[in-house]
This record gives structure tokens, sequence and C-alpha cells, in this order.
């Protein structure tokens, strides 16, 4: 484990999770401070994921020439959202894969403009670059000699187009953010009753190590973790609904009980939008109303930006 760059949260670490495979850990995994991940193989690096900021990517960048002076050739993304896919532009000897949803979502996106939500982010030098390799179900890389597949979860779930990367060999699962580790997940962009479809599929690879979205490294009870506070979400929407409640007020009447300890706990009022959207008849995935669900959390938040150290 080295350390690579010095933040608020506490400095980014290398970890050594196999052979030559390695998990960038960006502490405390809140707000757009995710976790990336390479494998080295014979003259070459399959990365998995970039990073928010052209700092922050800088500093994963130095962390792989740290351990290997082989050129990544292929950057993976696990999903779209901008703290995985920001950085993608400064992989420039890369071919950029992702699943057919995802090159959509990054296409889609525009970086920066956060300032109501998040206060003032120095963002960097960034330009949008979608992956350029898509696939719908699977996909299979090699790193040198060692197989590294790509598998679609199958379901809305973080997002429309969620990505898993499996070093079967190692018993090492890329997750993504269909795990978070210490941290509350969030689901406004998918699904929450697909992300408990996800967390039995995650299981059926029985990973003996996770290297989850954010968040340290784990084993495969974190899985359980998740599924917990999916069960949590989806039992407090169908008391909402049947008591009339808005997803803000029905937030705001909800003791988190154990998970009150998760950090960035105002996305329990982003998850109850998609819950109670999809326990009204959406169909998982259907778009919601974005910036309701944002404002809504930052009044939960006290009116304040979300706490964000990116």
């Amino acid at each position: 484990m080295s350390g690579t760059s010095h933040e608020a949260g506490g400095p980014a670490h290398t970890v050594e999770v196999a052979d030559g495979v390695f998990a960038w850990v960006q502490p405390d995994g809140s707000w757009w401070l995710n976790n990336a991940g390479f494998i080295s193989g014979a003259g070459a690096v399959v990365a998995i994921d970039a990073t928010s900021t052209e700092r922050r990517t800088r500093a994963l960048l130095g962390a792989i020439a740290a351990q290997t002076a082989a050129p990544v050739r292929t950057l993976v993304n696990t999903h779209h959202h901008g703290d995985h896919t920001n950085g993608n532009c400064l992989f420039t000897d890369a071919n950029v894969v992702g699943h057919r949803n995802c090159r959509d979502g990054v296409r889609a996106q525009v970086i920066g403009g956060l300032e109501p939500v998040f206060g003032a982010v120095e963002w960097g030098e960034l330009e949008i670059r979608p992956p350029t390799v898509v696939f719908d179900e699977r996909l299979d890389l090699y790193a040198g000699e060692r197989p590294i597949e790509l598998h679609y979860i199958g379901t809305p779930a973080h997002t429309t187009g969620d990505v898993v990367g499996w070093l079967p060999d190692d018993r090492v699962l890329f997750a993504g953010d269909l795990v978070f580790n210490g941290g509350t997940p969030f689901l406004l962009m998918g699904s929450v009753e697909g992300a408990i479809d996800a967390c039995e599929r995650l299981r059926a690879f029985d990973a003996a190590t996770i290297v989850p979205g954010h968040g340290e490294v784990c084993g495969p009870d974190a899985i359980d973790d998740v599924e917990r506070y999916l069960r949590f979400v989806l039992d407090v929407a169908v008391r909402a609904l049947d008591a009339g409640l808005s997803p803000l007020e029905a937030a705001r009447q909800t003791d988190l009980g154990e998970f009150a300890d998760l950090h960035d706990r105002e996305r329990i009022v982003g998850n109850l939008h998609r819950a109670m959207l999809e326990l009204g008849g959406a169909e998982r995935g259907t778009p919601t109303d974005i910036l309701s669900a944002f404002g809504d959390m930052i009044t939960f938040n006290g009116g304040q930006p979300l706490r964000c150290l990116a």
C-alpha cells in the first residue's frame, strides 16, 4: 500500500489485491471520491475507471506509473457518472470500453456547472470522452494471460449501464457503484429493485475480494450491507406512498437507524424519489426529475450544498 496524494478525506492509496492487480482508493469515498483500479499485463495495462477531476486523474495515472512502466491500452468505465469518467480524456493511449448505455450517458454529460449542488470544485482542463468500444452483455479482455470478464449486470441498478470487471483466476470483482462500502448507496438514475436483483448477481461471482466504487476494499459481506439498505429504502417508500407523503417528507420522518452513520445520508431522498416512482408503476430506469430530487436533497441538508471534497 502506498500513498499517492493527500486530500481532505485522507491520502489516496494503492492496494495490491492480487499479484499485479491494484485498487486505487480515495477516502472517504463520499461525493465525487470514487475508486479506480488497474491490472498490469505483459507490456500493457487495463484500467478500471478514471476519476472526477484533472488533478485526481493525474494522481491515478501517477499511481499506475509507480507500479509499471507499461502504458494503459484499455480503460473500462463501470458506468457513466462523471466521478468515474470525467478523466477519460487523460488516458490518451487507451481505448475506452463501456456498456452501450454508458456511452450514451457520458455523451449526454457536461463537466462542471454544479456549484449550486456541490459548491466550488476545481475540475481542471477536461473534456467529455465517451467509450468507443461498447457491448451489451459481456466482453472478455486480457491483461497478458490474465482474463478480465466484463459483465453487464442485467438490469438498471445504480445506472442503466452498470458493468463489473471479474477476474476469475484471482476471484477479484471490480463492482463499480453497485457496492458502496461505508457510504450511502445511490439509485436515482437506476432502480432500487434492480439494485437488489444486482446484489444476487454479484454474489453469484463468489468473489473473495471486492473493489467497491466507493470506500475501502472489502469482502462479499459488503453486498449484504448494501442489500439491507436497499430493502430499507423500499420499505420506507411503500409506507410513504400509503401515507401520501412526498419523498422529502418521508425522508424527514424516517429514522435511518443502522444507516445513520453512513456518509451522504441525504441520498435517502433521491433514493425515495426513485423507489416511489417505480412503485407507482414506472419501469426500472425511467428518468426521474433530477433537478427536483437534488433540490430536495439540498433542502434535507439544511439548504447547504452537499459535502464534496473533490
